[in-house]
């Protein structure tokens, strides 16, 4: 048993955790009429931080931030889910947020974006342009350098909306 196994089994573990708060904090941000956007639970030197971004159209206040952290937080502990000290942020994803589901490219057509491909795209791996389409696991952005490119979903490794001014 080599590290790449422990940090899978470290990994499933994470995910496990993930999907148990999931399950416990949207409901209760449905309920506030907002959009769970994604949970991270991670460790940050001698202590574990959960951070609950959310979402609404018009974007996120700081009293959205407060209602859910007082609630999400109040349940979480009742349901004692996570069995040891944390730190608990809730918070928007931000203007530059990071596009992770393929509905997000959906969402945001239209808009501009920087992403990372797995492999090159004419002889590229980092883009910035606007998104034409999001269909059939397919993002078609187009650049400026590089005209239009077509990039399987699957080959990106990371992507953000750009801030426009």
């Amino acid at each position: 048993m080599g590290g790449g196994f422990a940090h899978f089994f470290f990994t499933d573990i994470l995910s496990d955790m993930v999907e148990k708060i999931s399950k416990i904090v949207k409901p209760v941000v449905d309920s506030f009429g907002l959009i769970l956007d994604s949970i991270e639970y991670i460790p940050h030197g001698r202590r574990w931080v959960l951070r609950i971004y959310i979402d609404k159209e018009g974007g996120v206040t700081l009293d959205d931030c407060q209602k859910i952290s007082v609630q999400a937080g109040n349940l979480l502990d009742a349901e004692n889910v996570i069995p040891h000290a944390y730190l608990l942020e809730v918070s928007s994803p931000g203007m530059d947020r990071p596009l992770k589901r393929f509905d997000d490219y959906v969402k945001y057509t239209g808009r501009m974006i920087r992403l990372n491909t797995a492999r090159p795209y004419n002889n590229k791996t980092t883009f910035t342009g606007c998104i034409l389409s999001a269909d059939a696991e397919l993002i078609r952005i187009e650049t400026l350098k590089n005209g239009v490119v077509d990039v399987l979903f699957s080959d990106i490794t990371k992507a953000r909306l750009e801030i426009e001014f």
